[in-house]
């Protein structure tokens, strides 16, 4: 066999074996195996663009001298190198005599191995540079026009594997970021019942969502506050729904659900082999929101240590995941909410203060059920609708006695108890009414878990708002809320002016 003959089949034999690779790692070593079969050459390696250290890290590393300067993962600068120039300017660049004249600044080290003749060529996808083939050889002088092609061929095999690897792992990453989303996804599909609950006509509901909807639109944090079971999360996923991040994920994390030690790794991710028993990398939570919205659940349970690393993400954007080595940089708008009094465990050493202030942009506080009793009819019908189809019952609506305790009621647990009062009512119930007992609702006595008005001013205006409920705002006549509340319509009249009182719009 001829030399031509002899090069196109060890060339088709490199092409077979290139192809065949599915990953970078061994991509990498298939290509040292197989440039060393091929090319008889002293030095040959494979370097690639790194873009935060601006030069070319050596990836494959084949050499037959005895002093080796450029090591593998050795970087050399982009400005003033033989790599940078080819990369720029995407064609082959010949150094024959490295000895009598040193071009660029890693012709030097070159010498120093004893290489007398340096090949850089570009490794091509269509207009795209993925690197580069560098050859370098003991002897000085051109190389031979037949070698330099056959190198130009090389380059191209392993320029198109480069590229095919690249897609597999871009595939691969996409498809787990799908099954990640997924789960995700199925817990949103859970959550849906409750979407509705962000229902109401009141006030200081109003006043809510107002914030919501202006906040929405800007990237700025937000932080919710409020009693449990008022719906932080609702609105959390409202803001996120209304914004620009909308057809990203809203990723949730409970910041109380998991150990001290697993709640950095769950929010930043982790490399393989940070601790024991991380098989593989891992993508935080932080990662995957990219794009999107992370929504940090009662973040005042969240240790001190993961305390000052949450504040460099909200400072900077970048994370750094466990056991990694350099800092990955996310594009993540954070709503974190909190039935806690963060100022008291600032105040307590509980809380880191700066963070509480870089938390602390855009505050929304979420008023308690018993401070928006005209919701509750609302929010009870629209309960009733949902577990009617859930549960196959037919009520058609919640009988006026009833909707009188309810709206009665001190509601220790908010919109979610609520809603368990009304799935459990229609559990017991077979009529077409729904009627809610006293030991449905539970007891009355809330002095441990609802906080009680803070005076006999806020007393007095609950009792009215209740009963302007109750009479749907009518104030005059037999069935009016004067009348039950045993005072003139005008005395009534002046109450609800001195406390700012509307009837609320349809």
């Amino acid at each position: 066999m001829d030399r031509i003959e002899i090069n196109y089949r060890a060339l088709l034999a490199v092409a077979v074996e290139l192809n065949s690779q599915r990953d970078m790692h061994s991509l990498w070593e298939a290509i040292t195996a197989e440039i060393t079969k091929v090319i008889p050459w002293a030095r040959a390696s494979v370097t690639q663009y790194d873009r935060e250290a601006d030069g070319f890290r050596f990836y494959v590393m084949a050499t037959t001298m005895a002093q080796v300067v450029l090591q593998r993962n050795a970087i050399v600068p982009h400005v003033g190198s033989g790599m940078g120039w080819v990369y720029d300017h995407k064609t082959v660049h010949i150094r024959p005599d490295l000895k009598q004249e040193q071009v660029f600044l890693e012709d030097e080290w070159y010498v120093q191995e004893g290489l007398g003749r340096m090949i850089n060529l570009p490794l091509l996808v269509r207009d795209r540079c993925v690197g580069l083939l560098n050859i370098g050889s003991i002897e000085s002088g051109a190389p031979d026009p037949g070698d330099l092609e056959f190198l130009t061929q090389v380059a191209i095999q392993i320029a198109y594997a480069i590229d095919h690897v690249q897609a597999y792992e871009q595939i691969d990453r996409l498809r787990d970021q799908l099954a990640k989303e997924n789960v995700y996804l199925n817990e949103e599909l859970r959550l849906m019942k409750n979407v509705g609950s962000v229902v109401g006509k009141s006030l200081a509901f109003r006043h809510v969502i107002g914030l919501a909807r202006d906040v929405a639109p800007t990237p700025s944090t937000v932080f919710i506050t409020g009693e449990t079971g008022t719906g932080k999360e609702l609105i959390a996923q409202a803001i996120h729904d209304w914004s620009p991040r909308h057809s990203k994920p809203m990723v949730r994390v409970n910041c109380a659900a998991f150990p001290a030690g697993l709640v950095e790794s769950e929010l930043f991710g982790h490399e393989r082999g940070a601790f024991t028993g991380a098989d593989r990398a891992r993508e935080g939570r932080f990662e995957l929101a990219h794009g999107g919205t992370l929504f940090l659940d009662e973040i005042g349970e969240m240790p001190l240590e993961t305390q000052a690393k949450l504040l460099r993400v909200l400072q900077d954007g970048l994370i750094d995941r466990l056991g990694g080595k350099k800092p990955v940089r996310v594009d993540v708008r954070v709503i974190a909410a909190t039935n806690r009094n963060l100022p008291a465990a600032v105040k307590d050493g509980a809380f880191r203060a700066d963070l509480f202030y870089r938390l602390n942009v855009f505050p929304i506080g979420l008023p308690p059920l018993r401070n928006r009793p005209e919701d509750i009819p609302i929010l009870a019908r629209h309960f009733l609708k949902q577990y009617g189809v859930k549960l196959g019952r037919s009520c058609k609506d919640i009988d006026q006695e009833s909707l009188e305790r309810l709206i009665r009621y001190t509601w220790p647990g908010n919109v979610r108890e609520l809603e368990n009062v009304i799935e459990r009512a229609m559990i017991l119930s077979r009529e077409p009414m729904l009627r809610i007992d006293e030991h449905v609702l539970g007891s009355q006595d809330t002095s441990d878990t609802a906080s009680p008005p803070a005076d006999l001013k806020e007393l007095e205006r609950l009792h009215i708002l209740q009963t302007l409920t109750l009479t749907h705002w009518h104030i005059a006549g037999p069935d009016g809320a004067a009348v039950r509340l045993g005072i003139p319509p005008s005395t009534l009249r002046s109450r609800m002016k001195q406390f700012g009182m509307k009837r609320p719009s349809s």
